[in-house]
């Protein structure tokens, strides 16, 4: 059985990973329409990757019954509206990090969710990487107990990367955008930010960038800690907001007999430097893993897992771990395949971004940004 896919937005994640990758899996995805803001972007992909429809509409695809799966790429203002939207027509939905920017938003799509037959499958690939599922949990397991973690992603501008990815994205010209459409933007965004910082009279710009910043690169981080640590964080130590660079320190409960917890640092940034650095380290007593990512908008870059351990000889052994050169794009697409088509449980699910925005909620509010 192939899925029939319908794309809303085509913008930088369609263009040089999606629809790559969908063509690539012709065997479980025929993708039959796209749309975006900008026609003329829609009808260039359409065109590039041999789409029978391209439109301005996204209701076009929402609407359209030979559309199994709806692909929510847009900007994360219309996340909810539009998966939301898909969930009331029936259809399964792969909606790209964040799942939305608020609590209450969340809610509405996981209501949303329950009354339709469709289901929602949320695109954090981190989480889907071979060497991630394989080596990384396989060798953190054996930790009898973790005594720190860290969460690193420096990331340089994508630009950058998607300059030499080979895939030659083209982008709107501004004139081809009806100003309605950012006017409605600006409209979704004002509701989100009043939803993510609750009885706040003023959501300053400090604010609007941390919520921006945690919804795009954080929650990559952010999503993949909570995995790979067990479940939810127990407190928020302190949190550091300094646009574009931002931290904090969470404490886990331990998951060793002992009990007790341990602390995380997360420390994440933007800059100017054409570097990729974006990693999550475990310590133990005499163990250490760390699992390496690279730009994912260079498909096929390695994902590695470094082991540095003592050995029975009491020396320092260190192993680096590659489970695949399969990229995690292409390593969840096919584990939604399996989801929409063989009732597998999905990991990433509607529920489980929800704890990401409670632990938003939270970094907010040890910021300062909601009092009450």
């Amino acid at each position: 059985m192939v899925l029939n896919v319908g794309i809303i937005g085509a913008g930088e994640v369609a263009q040089v990973i999606h629809l790559p990758t969908l063509t690539l899996l012709s065997h479980l995805y025929q993708i039959i329409s796209i749309c975006d803001i900008s026609l003329p972007v829609a009808q260039h992909c359409a065109s590039k990757f041999h789409i029978p429809t391209a439109t301005s509409d996204p209701h076009q695809i929402i609407t359209d019954p030979a559309v199994d799966v709806v692909f929510v790429l847009t900007s994360d203002e219309f996340h909810a509206e539009y998966t939301i939207a898909a969930l009331a027509a029936g259809k399964n939905v792969m909606v790209e990090k964040p799942l939305t920017l608020s609590l209450p938003a969340a809610q509405r799509i996981i209501n949303a969710e329950r009354e339709s037959k469709g289901r929602v499958f949320v695109g954090y690939m981190r989480r889907y990487a071979p060497s991630f599922r394989g080596a990384f949990l396989r060798e953190v397991a054996s930790i009898p107990k973790i005594l720190y973690a860290r969460v690193r992603d420096m990331s340089g501008p994508n630009a950058f990367f998607v300059n030499q990815s080979g895939t030659f994205q083209v982008r709107p010209d501004p004139r081809d955008i009806p100003a309605s459409a950012g006017q409605e933007r600006d409209r979704l965004l004002a509701e989100l930010y009043r939803e993510a910082f609750p009885g706040t009279d003023n959501v300053t710009d400090e604010m609007k960038k941390y919520c921006r910043f945690l919804g795009s690169l954080g929650s990559h981080d952010l999503s993949l800690m909570r995995e790979a640590l067990g479940g939810v964080v127990n407190s928020i130590e302190g949190v550091s907001v300094n646009d574009p660079f931002y931290s904090a320190i969470f404490t886990f409960p331990s998951t060793s007999a002992a009990g007790g917890e341990f602390s995380v640092t997360y420390e994440s940034g933007i800059d100017t430097i054409p570097d990729f650095d974006a990693h999550l380290s475990i310590y133990g007593s005499n163990k250490r893993v760390s699992i390496q990512y690279d730009s994912p908008y260079v498909k096929g870059l390695p994902i590695k897992v470094r082991v540095e351990e003592v050995n029975e000889y009491g020396e320092k052994q260190v192993r680096e771990i590659l489970s695949s050169y399969e990229d995690a794009y292409t390593a969840e697409l096919t584990e939604m395949y399996e989801c929409f088509v063989n009732g597998r449980e999905i990991k990433t699910s509607a529920e489980d971004a929800v704890e990401d925005l409670r632990l938003y909620d939270a970094m907010y509010r040890k910021a300062g940004f909601i009092t009450r």
